[in-house]
C-alpha cells in the first residue's frame, strides 16, 4: 500500500553492528530516528541498548533536528512498553512517560512482530549498517564514533532519496517547519533507581558496585545511570560520580571515599581494595618512605593525612606541595598543607601580614613592673 508521510513525524528503532572502540572489537547498538517525509536521519551508537541510551538518543536527535516531532512510531520495546493491554493500548514505562511528558510528542506503536508498520526506520537501520558501519568503524571512544556518525547524517542531507527531485536537506525544511520547539531545558537522559548504601560504602547498580564516602553507610540514595556516568545522590546532594562500567560484578571505587576510614585504621593502607592500582605520582611513595623512616607508625598516619588533602585540593597542587616540601626538607603534613594552601591563595608560604591588609593590627605595649602592683592589692 503506498503511504503518505506528512511533515513533522518520526520513527525510531535500534540496530546492531560491530565496531572497534578504544582498540576493543565489540558489538555496538545504535539508535536511529527517521523523518519519513524528508528521509532525514539521525544515528547514535551506544555500548548497550538500555533505558539511558534510549533517552539520550532522543534528546540528541531532537537537538540535531532542532525540534520535537509531532509523533514518533516505535516497536514494542520493553524500554518504552511495560505491558500491552487487551484493547491494544500500551502501559508505558516510567522513563518513557517522563520522556513523552517533557517533550510533549504523541507516541505510536507498531503491531507486535510487524516491522513493516515502521518500514522507513527499518530501512534506515539497514542503510546505516551497510553505509555507516562498513567497513568496521574504528574509534578511540564512543564520543568519537558518534561525532563521525553525526557528520555522516549531515552529509546524507545532500543526497537524493527515492524518486524525489529535491535533496533530503531541501525536503527537511518542511519537516523542521512542522516540528515543535525544543523545551527550555532538555530532559536529563538517565535511569533513576532507589538504592541503599551497604556496610562497605557501596551502592549496587546493574550488577556493579560503586563506592560512596564511608560517612554515608546504610543511607538511602538515588542512583542516576547515564550512558557514560553513574551519579549517586543522598538527600538531593551529589555524593559520588563514577565512570559507567558495562562489565558484571565489577567493584568501581574512588580511593578518596575510603581515606577517612583508613585514617582510623592505618594498618589497612596497603590492603584496602579501593587503593589498589591508584596511580599517584612517584613523589608520594618517596614521601611515605621519608615519613616512615623518621616517624615510624606515626609517619604512616601523617602520610594518610597528606592523601586526605586530595579530598579538597587538586592532585597537581598537592603533588607540587609534596615535591617542594621534600626539596626544602620540611617533610610533614603541616608543612605540605601550608605550602598547598599558599599556592591556592597565591601567596608565599611564609606568613607575611603585609599580604593581609584587611586584618586588624594589634598593638602590644611593653609591660612594666608597676603593672603587677594591682595583684598585691
Amino acid at each position: 500500500m503506498p503511504l503518505a508521510h506528512p511533515p513533522g513525524h518520526a520513527q525510531v528503532d535500534f540496530g546492531e553492528a560491530i565496531g572497534v572502540i578504544g582498540g576493543v572489537r565489540q558489538k555496538i547498538h545504535f539508535l536511529c530516528m527517521d523523518l519519513p517525509q524528508s528521509d532525514a536521519c539521525f544515528v547514535k551508537a551506544y555500548p548497550r541498548e538500555t533505558t539511558e541510551a534510549f533517552l539520550d538518543g532522543h534528546v540528541s536527535a531532537f537537538a540535531f533536528f532542532d525540534g520535537v516531532p509531532l509523533s514518533i512510531l516505535y516497536d514494542n520495546t520493553t524500554i518504552a512498553v511495560a505491558k500491552i493491554l487487551g484493547d491494544g493500548k500500551r502501559d508505558r514505562t516510567r522513563a518513557f512517560t517522563e520522556l513523552c511528558s517533557h517533550y510533549l510528542f504523541r507516541d505510536r506503536f507498531a503491531r507486535p512482530a510487524k516491522g513493516n508498520d515502521k518500514g522507513k526506520v527499518e530501512g534506515l537501520v539497514k542503510f546505516s549498517r551497510a553505509n555507516f558501519m562498513v567497513p568496521v568503524p574504528h574509534a578511540a571512544s564512543f564520543d568519537d564514533l558518534n561525532a563521525m556518525l553525526e557528520e555522516r547524517c549531515r552529509a546524507r542531507q545532500r543526497d537524493h532519496a527515492g524518486r524525489h527531485a529535491e535533496t533530503i536537506g531541501e525536503r527537511l525544511v518542511a519537516d523542521r517547519a512542522a516540528l515543535r520547539p525544543l523545551p527550555a531545558v532538555p530532559l536529563e537522559p538517565c535511569e533513576k533507581r532507589a538504592a541503599r548504601v551497604s556496610s562497605m560504602a557501596l551502592v549496587r547498580y546493574r550488577t556493579n558496585d560503586y563506592s560512596v564516602p564511608t560517612a554515608y553507610g546504610f543511607q538511602d540514595v538515588v542512583v542516576k545511570g547515564f550512558v557514560a556516568e553513574v551519579v549517586i545522590l543522598c538527600g538531593g546532594k551529589e555524593i559520588a560520580r563514577h565512570q559507567r562500567c558495562y562489565g558484571e560484578g565489577v567493584f568501581v571505587a574512588d580511593p578518596l571515599h575510603y581515606l577517612a576510614l583508613i585514617e582510623t585504621k592505618p594498618g589497612a593502607l596497603d590492603q584496602a581494595a579501593a587503593l589498589q592500582g591508584w596511580a599517584l605520582p612517584d613523589v608520594f611513595q618517596h614521601l611515605r618512605h621519608l615519613l616512615e623512616a623518621r616517624m615510624g607508625n606515626r609517619g604512616k598516619r601523617e602520610f594518610i593525612q597528606v592523601l586526605r588533602l586530595l579530598e579538597a585540593l587538586p592532585l597537581d597542587i598537592v603533588t607540587d606541595a609534596v615535591t617542594q616540601a621534600i626539596q626544602i626538607g620540611a617533610v610533614g603534613f603541616d608543612a605540605i598543607k601550608l605550602i598547598a594552601l599558599a599556592r591556592i591563595e597565591q601567596r608565599p608560604a611564609r606568613l607575611d601580614l603585609a599580604a593581609y591588609p584587611h586584618l586588624p593590627r594589634t598593638a602590644v605595649k611593653t609591660t612594666s613592673a608597676a603593672d603587677y602592683a594591682v595583684l598585691a592589692a
